[in-house]
């Protein structure tokens, strides 16, 4: 029985518990961030005599949050699972636990990556890591942009050259950015595929495609459609308990929220020009579902529509729909 590490992943921290032979609890906390993963991986060669393969380490899908630690401890050689935080929640249910802490849950993935051996992680390849570098650094330089514009348009005379140079010179770096976002996807054969499977769907452009395709990788990570939509926290969050007790709020807060945030205005335009979503979405009109619910439903949709189209290897085609019939 080998030893198992739960690690409890923050933006700002690392929450770990190394759970030994001997089921007792080892427990470490790092900042997230490079200089936070060597001292991790420090102090596990410092716990672990037989060295870091004898270890198996679980954490929850986070988005972003997760992502460095996964890939830095994959190229280690470390055996490594990324799983869906439903199913940790349900198995610390099951537990009884009443306590939320992060110490606690980095135990309780320690317990759960035992009990379920959960399937090693897949790491992207080397392109698709470029490109979510790239996608990254473009969302970043579009966000400081958009600052720099709100703080032209109140600006007092005396700065707004200053803002101008600023915003130039933003203005040329999102360029550059996105011509070696495209070279990365024309230099690579698989990349270039899918980007040409996601150009077939209408309401998929050339900002949202490179996007889905740094976020969602291979295709074959996911088991099916609904874990696609899992990570992408698109799966309605319902509490339901009797009579007493039946709330629907939104969709789970768990996940990849950069994938959630593309897929919103695509969504929006795939309901006036993609036949598949309009059907949906006046199917949806006219049961007065409310106008939010819609547009979440759409942006559902739409990625079911990507993943099959990806996993099929077969660009869209509509099928002939009825009215009211998606």
């Amino acid at each position: 029985m080998s030893s198992v590490l739960g690690v409890d992943v923050s933006k700002a921290k690392l929450d770990v518990a190394l759970l030994g032979e001997n089921d007792k609890y080892r427990s470490k906390v790092v900042p997230n961030t490079r200089a936070g993963f060597e001292l991790l991986r420090q102090w596990l060669q410092a716990q672990l005599p037989q060295g870091l393969s004898s270890v198996h380490v679980c954490m929850e899908a986070t988005g972003a949050y997760h992502e460095p630690l996964a890939l830095y401890l994959h190229d280690l050689g470390i055996r490594l699972s990324v799983v869906n935080p439903m199913r940790v929640k349900r198995f610390i249910e099951l537990e009884g636990s009443r306590n939320k802490t992060d110490a606690g849950d980095a135990k309780s993935l320690a317990r759960f990556c035992r009990m379920t051996e959960p399937q090693p992680w897949q790491a992207p390849a080397p392109a698709v890591r470029t490109l979510q570098a790239l996608v990254a650094r473009l969302d970043a330089l579009q966000q400081m942009r958009q600052s720099e514009a709100n703080r032209l348009d109140v600006a007092h005379a005396a700065v707004q050259p200053s803002l101008q140079r600023v915003l130039a010179e933003l203005d040329k770096a999102i360029a550059d950015i996105k011509a070696q976002i495209r070279q990365t996807i024309d230099d690579d054969p698989d990349l270039r595929q899918r980007d040409a499977l996601l150009d077939s769907i209408p309401g998929l452009g050339e900002r949202t495609i490179p996007q889905l395709l740094a976020y969602i990788g291979a295709p074959e990570r996911f088991k099916n459609v609904k874990a696609l939509i899992a990570y992408a926290s698109l799966s309605p969050m319902i509490r339901q308990s009797g009579s007493s007790l039946d709330k629907r709020r939104g969709t789970h807060p768990q996940g990849h929220r950069q994938l959630k945030r593309a897929l919103y205005m695509p969504a929006l335009v795939a309901s006036r020009h993609n036949p598949m979503v309009m059907a949906f979405c006046e199917r949806l009109k006219a049961q007065n579902k409310p106008s939010m619910v819609i547009v979440v439903a759409c942006m559902h949709k739409l990625l079911a529509i990507a993943y099959g189209v990806l996993k099929s290897g077969l660009p869209f085609y509509p099928r002939r729909i009825a009215p009211h019939s998606a």
